[in-house]
């Protein structure tokens, strides 16, 4: 029996203070709470620095899951990946505590197990079952937490392979993995990885969502964050909470036990869709 709740928390990306107010709702800020993050604690917003610090700071009681804007920080602070000019990562590049606070984010997972859900950033293969999800994200961990993991990180950037194959391996099944957990929203026609289309769910497109896909195969409800233009999704199997807090919309919290829903409205200053 659980003596606490497990609260899954959606897409911070840098507002800080959104995030302290949805931690200081009551129902959240009990000595009891667990915080699980979906990932994309930073980048675009104002204060990713502050996230980051106070994330760590809540120790064992939190932990997140890495998402694509994660792993795009710790590219950039390797030195193998360029910032883009809505990039907001300076303070964390220049804080006296950068080492640390890198060293935290890549010794984060890519997935978390527990309460009988399923906590990912972005997507799933519709094929893969819990222990292969688990096996193909202990791959990817591995790589960031290395020694080398400055070098060896470059490799897993890039939009291939778009096609889910048990013959990927080495790199490319890295990289597969990444791009599915951290970048999936559709499928296409043909079964592969859509990068392009950010939009919410279009059957005109001819593209499918990764959690409409028939005959999936994972065996229990997946948390994710990572499709602000989807919105709060609530099915039977798969709960997406980005609510687009960095877009003026809402901060959102799910608890595992009975999916109650606690949001608060951004109060970090819209930013602009380009």
């Amino acid at each position: 029996m659980n003596t606490h709740d497990t609260w899954v928390i959606g897409d911070v990306q840098g507002c800080a203070n959104s995030l302290r107010q949805l931690l200081a709702q009551p129902e959240l800020n009990q000595p009891h709470s667990r915080y699980l993050f979906v990932g994309d604690l930073v980048n675009r917003g104002p204060d990713s620095l502050g996230v980051l610090r106070l994330i760590q700071e809540l120790g064992d009681r939190a932990q997140t899951v890495l998402g694509n804007h994660d792993i795009h920080l710790l590219g950039v602070a390797a030195g193998v990946r360029n910032t883009s000019p809505s990039d907001t990562l300076d303070a964390i590049l220049e804080a006296e505590d950068s080492v640390e606070l890198i060293n935290w984010l890549r010794y984060q997972p890519l997935a978390i197990h527990t309460e009988g859900h399923l906590i990912i950033h972005a997507g799933l293969h519709p094929s893969w079952k819990l222990k292969n999800v688990l096996a193909l994200a202990k791959k990817v961990q591995k790589t960031l937490r290395a020694d080398d993991w400055k070098t060896r990180i470059a490799a897993l950037f890039g939009n291939k392979p778009e096609q889910w194959s048990t013959d990927l391996n080495g790199i490319d099944l890295q990289r597969y993995t990444v791009n599915a957990l951290t970048r999936l929203r559709h499928f296409d026609a043909t079964g592969n990885i859509d990068t392009k289309y950010k939009g919410g769910p279009n059957p005109d497109l001819g593209l499918t969502p990764w959690f409409a896909m028939p005959n999936r195969r994972i065996e229990m409800p997946v948390v994710f964050g990572h499709w602000s233009t989807l919105g709060l999704h609530l099915q039977a199997d798969a709960m997406g909470i980005d609510t687009g807090c960095l877009w003026g919309g809402q901060l959102t919290a799910i608890r595992l036990s009975d999916r109650k829903t606690i949001q608060v409205p951004n109060s970090d200053g819209e930013l602009q869709p380009f």
